[in-house]
């Protein structure tokens, strides 16, 4: 079973990836050392419509979905695979500043997946 293991950033703004496969379809964690489920996206790749979609559940309170989201929809339209994304990232008085390097460190670790995949 290939595992990946990622961390992006440093202090506050720390965001780790971890994903292993299931089957042919892919699961993913992106949390910080305050992990929790917050968020939940499933992607799917339509290979007839040749288009990605996410759907989202979200945790009452929580505002992880849009981590979640991006993160399903990027990786089921590189891979074209099915992916489980849950996301969970908690930051105490956090400031706009911080939630877009945490969205920008997101983005580079699930870039930096999908580039291990197309390798293996």
């Amino acid at each position: 079973m290939n595992r990946y293991e990622l961390t992006k950033g440093e202090g506050r703004v720390r965001v780790s990836l971890s994903a292993y496969h299931l089957g042919g379809d892919l699961v993913v964690c992106v949390y910080n050392e305050n992990a929790h489920i917050g968020a939940v996206a499933v992607g799917e790749y339509d290979n007839k419509e040749q288009r990605a979609s996410a759907s989202i559940i979200t945790r009452v309170g929580h505002k992880d979905d849009i981590i979640a989201q991006k993160a399903a929809h990027s990786i089921s339209k590189h891979t074209k695979k099915p992916v489980c994304v849950i996301a969970g990232i908690h930051v105490d008085n956090i400031t706009q500043e911080e939630i877009e390097q945490i969205l920008a460190n997101t983005k580079v670790a699930v870039e930096e997946l999908i580039k291990l995949r197309e390798n293996n």
